[in-house]
């Protein structure tokens, strides 16, 4: 299988740019491949964008992006409340703010959502994603949900099985309003990655997968 690495020296700034609709997305969806670049490249800078989320999903967002960003020196996490469900009837709004972003960050790597998500959030910050940062090296990645959308990713991150416990762990006890969902579950987060891993050939058993449309060698 064909592999894409970035530069060789760890000692690189490179800058990622990771963007969730809601307070969970991010986490569930790169959380593995955030911890992996750490471990990689320790002078990662990070710029951590949530765009809906209520009083009680902030602390928790907060405390989750600080604990997957804690050997990250250079990191400014932003929690916005848009509302929840809603994305396509405030998105002036939303628009106005990554034209922002846009301003003020210049990322080497975005993570975003998929564009063929089937929730309207996700769909609205994918293609907002798309039509802000036109000449960027964007990833995009995969939520799990009842609506079964799941689809065919084709660009995977390898990863141990100590960086899933870690992501798992870290998800479940920062969300603990979200404990009570069905779905909401290490079962859940540990097979996905495990059948990512199986249709990559992980040597560790283990995968997360993203959609890359557009990559430059």
């Amino acid at each position: 299988m064909l592999k894409f690495n970035f530069e060789q020296k760890n000692n690189s700034s490179y800058k990622v740019l990771c963007l969730g609709a809601h307070c969970d997305d991010i986490e569930i969806g790169c959380g593995g491949t955030i911890l992996r670049l750490i471990e990689s490249y320790p002078n990662l800078v990070f710029y951590w964008v949530v765009f809906s989320s209520n009083l009680q999903r902030e602390k928790e967002a907060y405390h989750s992006a600080n604990k997957f960003l804690e050997k990250v020196s250079e990191k400014n996490i932003i929690i916005k409340q848009f509302q929840d469900g809603c994305f396509p009837f405030v998105g002036i709004e939303i628009k106005q703010f990554f034209e922002e972003l846009k301003r003020d960050y210049h990322p080497d790597l975005i993570f975003t959502h998929y564009r063929h998500d089937l929730h309207q959030d996700h769909r609205l910050i994918s293609d907002f994603t798309w039509n802000t940062f036109r000449n960027h090296f964007i990833l995009e990645y995969e939520i799990p949900k009842y609506d079964g959308d799941l689809g065919n990713p084709n660009f995977f991150v390898h990863l141990t099985e100590d960086i899933c416990q870690d992501k798992i762990n870290y998800i479940i006890d920062s969300f603990p309003s979200q404990n009570h969902k069905q779905w909401f579950t290490e079962e859940t987060f540990l097979s996905i990655l495990r059948l990512r891993g199986i249709e990559s050939n992980a040597p560790n058993k283990y995968a997360e997968a993203f959609y890359c449309r557009k990559v430059v060698f």
